[in-house]
């Protein structure tokens, strides 16, 4: 499949809302759902240790989550700390170190981090001098590139950062950043408590250029209270303008039940559901029009981005952090509620700071449950991960990877399968499966027909829309 044809996209109303229900987003199989805290500690360790094993041990991804924002958006659903009092981040910072120093026991030295990525929250939050020391103990516990070609990850917030945050953050290591903005409407932003000037995030974006950051993304939402068509083509024209070289265009998953800040938002203001969808609509028109692709789920990225440029050549890959062009590396979550991937396991930290404290106080890692993937939950792993990050699947491969019979291991996903294609996301021929343009804004229903605790366990679990 060429380039052109595998990310290009099709907007079919009547199928998406046929199709519009509830479930994962797969940044990882068995999603987090799946995970339980008879796998803790312990299991984690013995795991961790055993990726070291051989001339083959895989180079490392670090990923560290500062939970702290000076205020607090409606709409957000992140494991956050809301608070004006900077001296808060003191203690955490002295307790991420002392995690820091406990996982680097666990792997050795010589495993390169190819991958690193600081998320919250809002990372620059930090002080200056925080943000350096933070650095400096990673590289002083890991083995951190020197060359620049690794992929060193950011989120800013425009509102906590400048020229100089931007310059500091490049001299540290960083080489991507991306930029938090959801809508630049004044209205928009008031009913969500995210104030933030055009003004203050083109100036970011700029002062990142000037000082060599490799790649720009920046984040919006759509399905905000007051947005329309019209309002959101305002902000998409003023964003195309800037020229970032990706974009995540995320859907507003409205569940004040869940999450206490949404409860702020008048659910009277939300665009209706025909709205919603005329605002994605137009959004991926604009996109398109303007030379973006669409990778799948959200996201949107120049031809020549590295992104793009991976998907063409079928070494995309996606975790917890979203798409990446690293699908070799150990992922070592850090923080509180960080979400690691090592060796077959993933393990999830504790979701308080109480709780983190207190672990890290005793000696102890703060992992408190996770899984072990078992050989079933690898090959659907693997089948989920090349359609969503490829629209495509070759069943001869799978057979030689996995050593089974594809037609008879997944066959009621097969017969599962004919019934999408009636409506024409995809194609099944000889067991391949080829996602149609139209399909492909729908991947994640095409996904679930994969999933085998999703069809098998009969719970009842909180997801949102697929769109």
């Amino acid at each position: 499949m060429t380039g052109s044809r595998l990310q290009s996209l099709e907007f079919d109303e009547a199928l998406i809302r046929r199709y519009d229900q509830a479930g994962p987003r797969y940044t990882s199989y068995p999603t987090a759902v799946q995970f339980h805290e008879s796998f803790g500690a312990d299991a984690y360790r013995a795991r961790a240790r055993a990726t070291n094993v051989g001339i083959n041990a895989r180079p490392l991804s670090l990923y560290f989550h500062i939970p702290f924002c000076d205020t607090v958006c409606f709409y957000c659903a992140c494991n956050k700390i809301v608070t004006k009092n900077r001296k808060h981040a003191i203690p955490y910072l002295a307790h991420l170190h002392q995690e820091i120093g406990a996982q680097s026991e666990l792997f050795d030295r010589n495993r390169v981090v190819d991958q690193l990525h600081w998320g919250g929250g809002t990372p620059t939050f930090l002080s200056h001098v925080q943000m350096i020391e933070l650095m400096r103990v990673t590289g002083d516990h890991f083995q951190l590139r020197n060359d620049d070609q690794g992929e060193y990850s950011i989120e800013v917030d425009p509102r906590e950062a400048d020229a100089e945050t931007m310059a500091l953050l490049r001299q540290i290591g960083f080489n991507r950043l991306s930029l938090g903005v959801q809508d630049f409407e004044p209205d928009v932003q008031k009913a969500v408590n995210r104030i933030q000037s055009e003004e203050q995030t083109l100036a970011v974006m700029n002062a990142a250029r000037r000082v060599g950051f490799k790649s720009v993304n920046v984040d919006l939402i759509y399905g905000l209270p007051l947005q329309s068509r019209e309002t959101f083509a305002r902000t998409i024209d003023r964003i195309i303008d800037a020229d970032p070289d990706r974009l995540s265009i995320f859907n507003y998953a409205h569940l004040p039940d869940r999450f206490k800040t949404q409860r702020q938002i008048n659910a009277d203001e939300l665009p209706v559901p025909s709205e919603k969808l005329a605002i994605l609509r137009l959004t991926i028109e604009r996109l398109t029009d303007a030379g973006y692709v669409y990778i799948g789920m959200d996201h949107f990225a120049k031809p020549n981005d590295e992104l793009a440029i991976a998907q063409r050549e079928r070494k995309l890959y996606r975790n917890f952090q979203g798409y990446s062009t690293h699908s070799d590396c150990d992922l070592i979550a850090m923080g509180v509620t960080g979400i690691g991937s090592v060796g077959n396991t993933y393990s999830q930290n504790v979701r308080t700071v109480d709780e983190y404290y207190a672990i890290l106080d005793k000696g102890e890692l703060p992992v408190f449950r996770g899984i072990e993937l078992n050989k079933d939950d690898l090959l659907r792993r693997h089948v989920i991960g090349e359609l969503i990050c490829h629209f495509s699947l070759g069943a001869r491969d799978v057979e030689n990877r996995f050593n089974i019979e594809f037609a008879s291991y997944f066959a009621p996903e097969i017969e599962a399968l004919r019934k999408l294609e009636v409506d024409e996301l995809l194609t099944v021929e000889d067991q391949n499966i080829e996602v149609s343009p139209k399909g492909r804004l729908l991947i994640r229903n095409i996904c679930m027909v994969f999933d085998y605790y999703l069809n098998n366990e009969g719970e009842a679990h909180t997801f949102s829309k697929v769109i």
